[in-house]
């Protein structure tokens, strides 16, 4: 056997003993996560989390770009310049699907706290944080890597502290991770305040009264996800998370000034740049539902970070009757004409989670197909 038959035997074995299954399982029970990788050092990112090799095929032809996700300034509210503001939230949410605003009313220090409590819970020792490792969806807090660690092809390279809630009292003391339960309560609760003052504006960006959506429940319930990215030694190979649209009405991301998330525009991946002090927010698949397509739910991904310094973000999701499954959503009434019929049918917030959570991250479009007329 010459060295070439002896290479390519080698390489048909080494895909043969791969036991994609096996891995995740391993991973998984370690309970310690991607930062549990770098923390022992990892040189050589596990397979589980390269990318198939059309994906990091398509990076080669991936063109950079100059445009930037449009900035609001939400002080004018002060200043009698609401319809102004409607106006460009409007805009945004019809082109981009994503805006960033300034002047939203969250304290600063509460911001700067709420990064510093992810390093915290995820830098504190590793016993402490298993208490909370579990993919029992039924837990109110709940620390893991990947949701869909199970049914995705690759695994992103981040660790994620999900808090579930209609409000800090359905939550015990003893439910939230000690280190950070005091700012992460203050932060749902100032966050909640923008939200709606965010779903006011977009009643009346799509002309309907201040209180419409809600009213219909866009705003009663939602979730809090602590992201926390570490250093990736082959940010190359794979994502910090894959390229999906939001399971939401309305997401509010915290993200510090590292970087990395990037959204899709024009046929191209935009880099957003954080404004120190912002907030990004984002239109979810079931608020494009409700408007008929008039808003616009985007794809959006995040590159696995290449700083020393490990990427934190916080997404504050508005999923509306999560738990009430009897209370159907589809496009709304005064939005449809015969001129502008109606592009989805009606759904269950329960019946898309039910699809959401049982494969992997996906796109809008995926995400959406099955719900159009």
């Amino acid at each position: 056997m010459d060295n070439s038959d002896a290479a390519s035997t080698k390489t048909t074995k080494t895909v043969t003993e791969y036991d994609r299954a096996k891995e995740v399982r391993a991973f998984d029970d370690t309970k310690a996560g991607v930062k549990g990788l770098v923390d022992a050092g990892v040189v050589n990112i596990p397979r589980i989390f390269i990318r198939p090799p059309e994906e990091l095929a398509e990076e080669l032809t991936t063109h950079q770009s100059k445009l930037q996700v449009p900035v609001v300034d939400l002080d004018g509210i002060r200043y009698n310049q609401l319809e102004d503001i409607v106006d460009q939230v409007r805009a945004a949410s019809q082109t981009w699907g994503f805006f960033q605003v300034i002047n939203h009313g969250v304290p600063l220090n509460l911001i700067q706290e709420m990064i510093e409590g992810v390093h915290k819970f995820n830098e504190q020792d590793v016993e402490v944080k298993k208490q909370f490792y579990t993919r029992e969806r039924t837990r109110n807090v709940r620390f893991n890597s990947n949701f869909d660690l199970y049914h995705s092809r690759t695994t992103s390279w981040r660790d994620s502290l999900a808090i579930s809630t209609s409000g800090t009292k359905s939550l015990e003391p003893n439910e939230w991770p000690k280190v950070c339960r005091d700012t992460i309560m203050e932060y749902i609760k100032e966050v909640s305040k923008l939200g709606e003052t965010l779903f006011e504006i977009l009643s009346m960006a799509l002309g309907l009264k201040p209180e419409y959506l809600k009213d219909m429940g866009c705003f009663n319930l939602y979730s809090v996800i602590c992201h926390y990215y570490p250093r990736c030694p082959q940010p190359e190979l794979t994502l910090g998370a894959r390229r999906h649209s939001d399971p939401s009405f309305l997401t509010i991301l915290l993200q510090d000034q590292i970087g990395g998330l990037q959204v899709f525009n024009e046929n191209q991946w935009i880099d957003v740049n954080p404004i120190s002090g912002g907030l990004l927010v984002n239109i979810g698949d079931f608020l494009q539902v409700v408007s008929n397509d008039k808003l616009k739910s985007v794809d959006h991904r995040v590159v696995a970070n290449v700083h020393a310094t490990a990427r934190v973000s916080v997404a504050c999701f508005f999923t509306g009757h999560t738990t009430e499954t009897q209370k159907p959503f589809g496009p709304i009434k005064e939005l449809i004409s015969e001129e502008n019929p109606p592009v989805y049918r009606e759904f269950l917030v329960g019946e898309y989670f039910s699809k959401y959570f049982s494969k992997e991250l996906e796109s809008k479009s995926a995400g959406l197909k099955q719900f159009e007329v």
